[in-house]
């Protein structure tokens, strides 16, 4: 069975070009829950004409006629057994927390309150689940830990090593140790009562269909906060007794019961050494039983693979897959092991859920436009029709090319301008990815769009590190960082310029956020061929990024020790852009978020200041409010418009 390919896009459209400011006006869905029956589909759009990032709002839709209802600001969905009722995350009546709504959008009706923490928790499945007999609902909810109050303090103690928090807009300087735990509502009185306690987080719960217990993921380390490591766990409501499902040195995630209460779904990986922020272990889909035992992976296909569920017979179990820069979605029978593609082409499942008889609903983003909502592989949505209007849509074409130690084949994407001309040159900008374990594809990207429209191509290049190129490719980038994934862009490019000669060598630039924000500020210290760069999010100095990031497993997780174990610390330093900023004159936009506690500011601090000192163009672009990246939607307008001003500016002008 195989519903549609995302190769059936939208025909391009007549020319007037996307401009920065269009963002405010795109919208884009986020998550997707069918009903049980299959009735409804609960589905959540992403907009960007707030103040600030980008906010959810619910809908719910008629399956049989299309009928559809906006429910307000809110996301966290989760319906109720018998599909007459729907739980989900936002505020009413200046409450926030856990809201009640029938399908046809009437009887909203505040439940519970609900808090969070600002501790960094990576990869965190359900926080919402009902009971198989529709009376109760398990949540997850935070209390204040035992660090709270001197932490908190004047002067500020700090005694725990994860002491930073996930910062971002309205978060604190500090962790709030507040610790996440498992609660239980009472439908019909309203009562509620916290069934776990302790130092740990508690989150990704699924209720057993016997209704016996639930099953959660925690962190039961003695130094979690050193190493990240989380398990699986079940709860027994009867008496509180909490049972241990795994004692790996691996990572799982976001457990989901089968039908028949006998087995649970899972990711997993299967190394010791992971990491808060990233993986270099691809994740995969694993079964175990439910007293713990007959543990085994049951997709052993070689990429990265997302949260697994079951269909509702309990026969089969579907996922995504990242592979090739897209995302696919799979369905494998579990005794058979027989496999097949459900959603495949050019783009990317961000979102899906599955309902009887082989229904799935799903947000799928393609080459043309921005994800929308996908129901048996119909699109029922078109959220951007009037933005898009008149709007040409530029296409992106794929190309391979030999790495420069012969090893791999590396993919890269190429943005090509509308309406170009025969002997018309255009400039071209290489952005780079994140992660560094990440992929990027042929889905709709608006920034590289913007700078289309503009009659400028973008170059992405999916360098060794990225995922979707299966396991060896990934961890190719182990012990090399800014080594040859480095080499790869840089080959990426070469190869773009020598393939279309239309492209302008005397008007190249260079981006990326983050890790792909790293890379950009070490390619300028290795070549010259760059016109501007603007390195957003970078990691600097690998050295001081280290001690100040939150997330310090890091640079143990990609070389293997400690950065303070043999000579380690010199290697990093010799692979730091700052160590070598002496080579660096191309002129260089820094952008970076005041709250960035992923890679603290102090990072793009040193080296404008470095820069400076060189001599070496350089100017800084500091963010309020922002945590990693840039993500309130003005702000992304702003970064958009600044950075083309930049590569104007620099970019050498032609007649």
């Amino acid at each position: 069975m195989r519903f549609f390919a995302f190769l059936a896009c939208l025909p391009l459209l007549a020319q007037t070009g996307f401009v920065a400011s269009d963002l405010l006006r795109l919208r884009s869905v986020g998550g997707v829950q069918l009903s049980p029956d299959g009735a409804y589909v609960a589905y959540t759009v992403l907009r960007n004409d707030g103040a600030g990032r980008p906010t959810p709002d619910l809908y719910l839709r008629r399956n049989s006629d299309g009928n559809t209802t906006r429910i307000g600001a809110g996301g966290g969905m989760e319906w109720a057994p018998d599909s007459k009722s729907l739980v989900y995350s936002g505020a009413i009546e200046k409450r926030h927390g856990l809201i009640l709504v029938h399908p046809d959008g009437s009887g909203a009706k505040f439940l519970t309150e609900v808090s969070g923490t600002n501790s960094p928790l990576p990869t965190t499945g359900k926080t919402v689940a009902w009971s198989p007999d529709g009376k109760q609902i398990a949540y997850v909810s935070a209390m204040p830990g035992p660090e709270t109050e001197a932490a908190t303090g004047d002067p500020v103690v700090i005694t725990r090593y994860l002491y930073k928090p996930d910062a971002g807009e309205g978060n604190t300087r500090f962790n709030d140790n507040r610790r996440l735990h498992i609660f239980l509502l009472d439908l019909a009185g309203g009562a509620t009562r916290q069934l776990t306690t302790g130092d740990h987080y508690e989150h990704s719960i699924d209720w057993s269909p016997d209704g016996n217990d639930l099953a959660f993921v925690s962190n039961r380390e003695p130094n979690e906060d050193q190493f990240f490591n989380y398990d699986l766990f079940t709860l027994h409501l009867a008496d509180g007794s909490i049972h241990r499902l795994t004692a790996t040195e691996n990572a799982e995630y976001r457990p989901r019961w089968s039908p028949d209460g006998q087995t649970l779904v899972y990711e997993a990986t299967k190394r010791g050494l992971t990491d808060l922020e990233t993986t270099m272990e691809d994740t995969h889909v694993w079964l175990i039983g439910r007293d713990g035992k007959n543990r085994r992976e049951l997709v052993k296909l070689d990429n990265r693979q997302g949260e697994p569920m079951w269909t509702p017979d309990g026969q089969a179990v579907m996922f995504t897959l990242q592979e090739r820069g897209n995302t696919s979605l799979y369905r494998q029978e579990v005794k058979a092991g027989s496999r097949e593609t459900l959603v495949a082409g050019q783009g990317s499942v961000t979102a899906w859920s599955v309902g009887p008889n082989g229904m799935v609903a799903c947000a799928l983003a393609t080459p043309n436009g921005l994800a929308e909502l996908f129901v048996n592989g119909k699109q029922v949505t078109d959220l951007n029709a009037a933005v898009m209007k008149d709007k040409p849509v530029a296409s992106v074409e794929r190309f391979t090319f030999i790495s420069n130690d012969n090893k791999f084949e590396v993919e890269a994407f190429l943005t090509i301008p509308p309406g170009l001309r025969e002997g018309q040159k255009a400039p071209m900008v290489t952005v780079i990815h994140g992660g560094p374990h990440g992929q990027q594809g042929p889905a709709f990207n608006f920034r590289s769009q913007v700078y289309a429209s503009h009659g400028w191509a973008t170059l992405m290049v999916n360098f060794r590190g990225s995922t979707g190129y299966g396991q060896a490719f990934t961890d190719a980038v182990f012990g090399d960082q800014n080594g040859n994934e480095a080499q790869d862009v840089l080959y990426g490019v070469s190869a773009a310029m020598r393939r279309y000669p239309w492209i302008d060598r005397d008007r190249l630039g260079v981006e990326g956020v983050s890790y792909g924000g790293q890379l950009s500020a070490w390619l300028i210290t290795q070549t010259n061929m760059f016109k501007a760069a603007i390195p957003t999010a970078a990691i600097i100095n690998l050295i001081s990024y280290n001690y100040m990031t939150y997330y310090n497993q890091y640079e143990q997780m990609e070389w293997g020790a400690f950065p303070h174990q043999g000579n380690l610390m010199d290697v990093l330093w010799e692979r730091s852009a700052l160590k070598h900023v002496a080579n660096a004159h191309t002129p260089t936009m820094l952008m970076h978020g005041e709250n960035d506690n992923d890679v603290p500011i102090a990072e793009a601090e040193q080296y404008f200041i470095a820069l400076k000192d060189v001599g070496t163009e350089a100017v800084m672009v500091r963010y309020p409010r922002e945590g990693h990246g840039i993500r309130e939607s003005k702000h992304q307008v702003d970064s958009i418009n600044r950075s083309m001003a930049w590569y104007e500016a620099h970019f050498p002008r032609k007649n």
